[in-house]
């Protein structure tokens, strides 16, 4: 993992005294370092800095999508949703690699 578990309860709010929900939290950072990656066409590992680092906007995207993946556990929304620009999706744009055949 690139982002620790300390790191998600952060950005989450979540009291670091309470243990309850760690393996589903870190669960939720595999599945969206994953989904990152995926979706740049390239490994993360290839993304780190000389320290080992991912670059904070990388590291912020992943850290928005396990936001979003813990506050809604379901597919389904029973009010309306709007898409924050300038989040997630942004971030992983900046380092999108697209193939040319």
């Amino acid at each position: 993992m690139y982002v620790t578990l300390d790191e998600a309860k952060k950005h989450l709010q979540i009291d670091p005294s309470f243990t309850g929900d760690d393996d589903y939290i870190a669960s939720l950072i595999d599945v969206a370092e994953d989904s990152v990656s995926k979706h740049l066409d390239i490994a993360l590992e290839d993304l780190l800095s000389g320290g080992g680092e991912l670059p904070p906007a990388i590291k912020q995207a992943v850290l928005l999508m396990v936001g979003n993946l813990y506050a809604n556990r379901e597919p389904v929304s029973y009010s309306s949703m709007v898409k924050v620009p300038y989040t997630m999706e942004y971030l992983i744009g900046l380092y999108k690699y697209y193939y040319i055949p």
